[in-house]
């Protein structure tokens, strides 16, 4: 039977992904004797990772962290909803089980789903998993009209991952952990893929009485930007 076309080449990237990570494996264990054995025993995370499921922003490498520091939820555009269960269930287990101190909502400039929300482009399916960018699109055009014409999907970029950082703050889970006093801080933060650079949004929350205040600053106009 012959081979179907681009066979090949597909066995061959995925070779490549299997001799990469013996490499790697290799390298680790050479530098941190031991490292494997300890990560198999328990995970000890401090961060939770809420980011864009872009292949160009991995979490662990643009933070320059090991394998076991970070725990990741990562989905098209960074977005946390009160009905996606997938989000909600990492957050719940991160906070609950985990304990983590941090959790970060990272955006990035150029994000493929806020351009599409912002263009109004029809991609299908995806146009429900976008909705919610239009409609705070729309409740702070303002914002986004301040910003200038350049600049305006790297602003929606900025106030989508300010969105997200709300949005994680009314969850259930992070109202009923700091009411039982968990020592627990949710940040914003966006990353340039041109030069590799993370900004913080200066949303950082670590209560509900640091809500009104926080996002009231964030989303006015004109607001403080970290622009490429």
């Amino acid at each position: 039977m012959p081979a179907m076309p681009g066979f090949d080449e597909r066995d061959r990237t995925l070779a490549r992904l299997l001799e990469n990570n013996r490499a790697w494996a290799e390298r680790i264990n050479t530098e941190h004797p031991g490292f494997f054995e300890k990560l198999a025993r328990q995970q000890a995370p401090e961060v939770l990772w809420i980011g864009c499921s872009d292949s160009r922003v991995p979490a662990n490498e643009i933070i320059g962290v090991m394998p076991g520091e970070v725990f990741v939820h990562r989905n098209v555009a960074n977005q946390v909803m009160h009905v996606d269960f997938n989000c909600l269930a990492v957050m719940q287990y991160a906070v609950e089980a985990l304990r983590v101190r941090h959790i970060i909502v990272c955006g990035h400039y150029g994000c493929g789903g806020v351009k599409a929300a912002l263009r109004r482009h029809e991609l299908g399916l995806l146009d429900n998993w976008l909705f919610s960018i239009g409609e705070f699109r729309r409740k702070h055009s303002a914002i986004i009209a301040a910003a200038g014409k350049e600049a305006e999907t790297d602003a929606l970029c900025e106030l989508n991952v300010i969105e997200q950082v709300h949005n994680v703050c009314n969850t259930s889970i992070l109202q009923q952990a700091w009411r039982r006093g968990q020592d627990l801080a949710v940040h914003g933060w966006i990353y340039g893929i041109n030069d590799g650079h993370l900004h913080d949004l200066a949303v950082t929350v670590t209560g509900p009485e640091d809500m009104d205040e926080t996002f009231t600053a964030a989303f006015s106009v004109p607001r403080p930007a970290h622009r490429r």
